[in-house]
This record gives structure tokens, C-alpha cells and sequence, in this order.
């Protein structure tokens, strides 16, 4: 049963990769300005805290669990690390006071839904809500803007004479790690048992409250990195930071092949569907196309990732039953 899971899933991650070199193909064959440094540059920075937050919501969706608060978490702890520099409090000790306020807005999501038992959807909705206007209460409408030379140049610098930020470096040293820890180790298979059948890993011993709830905090700590990393790409601090990242991240997660009904995904897959995104914005924008029309497009595709796959299971059984009665009737 697993290989056969892991072979489909592999089979998708092929289509994505296909899909990749397509777009990457057409983008610098037909769009001006694709293969230039300065556009790649842009397009890898523009991407840093999606992926960083895509990381946990993949462990959140296979555990059967979504934080769609993740947004506003992030836009509330880059409020808050720019209230602390704004203060004079130094710049290493604004981090830090950060990561822990990011990890206690992702353990009260945790305690709401692990312990007192109430959606994870209708939590972090309202958590979604309540976080960005605390972020409006601390700062209101305006912003920071004042950072360290240090801060920002982290935010606009490449590593070395190479077209790719420093903001993604967060991404690149975390990703395998988040990959390893649900492949080859015991906590990734409770995750994985835990969306697969959540009564069955209770029975099994699997701490599944206390597991839920510290996915939550890993989500809202690894959303104050994202915030720290949105607000050195920025250079400010504002309450409206990052409105709308939701989509992108919950768009990438299914497309890479994780299950909406939980128990199923690899970190490859969704590396390779946030490849896509990120070319697909890139490409409408170098195009001249605006930000809502994006926003419609990474919606439809979504809603496409959702129909298939919720249909293709259903065509291969039927294709496995009559495959099954045509070899019946011949044997007869």
C-alpha cells in the first residue's frame, strides 16, 4: 500500500516537473526579460516566505489540520519586529523576541484546536481575523520603515555574484530538514497515521493532540522567520503585509500532490508545484498582467487541482474493474 502510494505520488511529481520545464520553456522563449538576472532575482525573492510557510502547512494538511491564519501571523510578528527596532530595542534581540511571539500565536491556534477540540478551519479563520487587527491596533495604518543597514541588506543582497537572494536562504537550509523529518523519522509516520486515520493512531499510541498541537506552533514560528524575512525584502513593517498569501500556500501544498483528506504528500511534489507558481506569477507579471487577474488564475487552478484530484482516483478504479471483468470473461 505505501509503495503504491509513493508510485502515484511520484508519477505527479513527474507531471509537475514536466510542467515546470513547459512553463520555463515558453516564459524564455515568448517573455522579455525571463532569463535576466535581475528578473530571477525577483522572482526567487517574491517567493521566500511562501515557501518558508508552505513547509508546515504540509505537515498540517497530511495530519488532517489547516492554518489559514498563516498570513496574518505573518504580518503581525513583521509588525511587531518593527515596533521592537522601532523602540531601540537591538536588532538580535528583536528576533528573538519575534520567534517566541510567533511560536505562541501558533500554540494558541494549537490550544484551541488540539485540547479544546474546535476546527482547525473555523479557529484559524477566526484567528485569521483577529491576529491582522491586533497588527492594526499595535501600528494602525502606518509603518516602520527605519531598519538596520544590516536587516535590509539581507533583504535586497544575492548570496555571492549569483542571481539568488538571501531571503531564500531560510527555505533552502529548512526545506530538507522538513523533508527528512516526514520521511525517515517516527514523527513523520504518526503524522502520516494521523491523517490516514485519526481514531486508529489514537488506539495505536500515538499522542495525536499533542502532535497537532505542536504543528501548530512549528506553523506560527516558522511564520515569524517568514515575517522577519517579508519585512528586510520590504524594508517596512505594516498591518497589511502579505494579504492574500493564503492562497499561494494552500494552492501549493495541494497541487504538489498533498491530500485535502489528509494521510498523503511528499515535500518533492510541492517543491516542484511552488516552482510552478512562482514562474506562472512571474510570467503574467512580465506580461503586464495585473495581481487580481493572478490571483483568478492561481484560484482556477486550485479548483482544478481539486476536481482532479478527486476524479482521477475514481477513473483508475473503474479502468482496475473493468481490466478485472475483462480478464474474468476470458479465463471463463
Amino acid at each position: 500500500m505505501r509503495n503504491r502510494r509513493f508510485g502515484s505520488l511520484a508519477t505527479w511529481d513527474s507531471f509537475l516537473g514536466v510542467m515546470v520545464v513547459a512553463v520555463f520553456a515558453y516564459s524564455a522563449y515568448f517573455v522579455p526579460g525571463f532569463l535576466s538576472s535581475f528578473n530571477i532575482s525577483q522572482a526567487v525573492a517574491g517567493v521566500s516566505e511562501k515557501a518558508l510557510i508552505v513547509l508546515p502547512m504540509v505537515l498540517l494538511i497530511i495530519a488532517r489540520e489547516i492554518d489559514l491564519s498563516v498570513a496574518s501571523m505573518l504580518a503581525l510578528t513583521s509588525v511587531i519586529f518593527g515596533v521592537l527596532i522601532q523602540a531601540g530595542m537591538p536588532l538580535s534581540a528583536a528576533i528573538a523576541v519575534v520567534l517566541a511571539c510567533g511560536a505562541a500565536l501558533g500554540a494558541l491556534n494549537g490550544i484551541l484546536v488540539a485540547l479544546v477540540g474546535l476546527p482547525s478551519l473555523v479557529v484559524t479563520l477566526g484567528t485569521l481575523a483577529m491576529f491582522r487587527g491586533a497588527g492594526y491596533i499595535i501600528l494602525g495604518s502606518g509603518s516602520v520603515n527605519q531598519l538596520p543597514d544590516s536587516l535590509t541588506n539581507f533583504g535586497i543582497n544575492n548570496i555571492g555574484g549569483s542571481p539568488i537572494p538571501w531571503t531564500i536562504a531560510p527555505f533552502l537550509v529548512l526545506a530538507p530538514v522538513f523533508a527528512v523529518v516526514l520521511q525517515k523519522t517516527a514523527i513523520g509516520r504518526r503524522i502520516y497515521a494521523i491523517g490516514g486515520n485519526p481514531e486508529a493512531a489514537r488506539y495505536s499510541g500515538v499522542r495525536v493532540r499533542r502532535i497537532r498541537f505542536w504543528l501548530f506552533v512549528t506553523s506560527g514560528f516558522i511564520c515569524s522567520i517568514a515575517g522577519i524575512v517579508f519585512t528586510a525584502r520590504l524594508a517596512n513593517a505594516r498591518a497589511n503585509n502579505a494579504v492574500g498569501f493564503e492562497l499561494d500556500i494552500i494552492t501549493m501544498a495541494l497541487l504538489g500532490g498533498i491530500s485535502v483528506f489528509g494521510g498523503k504528500g511528499r515535500i518533492t511534489g510541492v517543491l516542484w508545484a511552488l516552482a510552478l507558481l512562482a514562474m506562472i506569477r512571474n510570467t503574467l507579471g512580465l506580461s503586464l498582467i495585473g495581481g487580481d487577474t493572478q490571483g483568478t488564475v492561481i484560484g482556477l487552478l486550485l479548483i482544478g487541482v481539486l476536481l482532479f484530484s478527486n476524479s482521477v482516483p475514481r477513473i483508475v478504479e473503474q479502468v482496475r474493474l473493468a481490466k478485472h471483468r475483462s480478464a474474468a470473461k476470458v479465463s471463463r
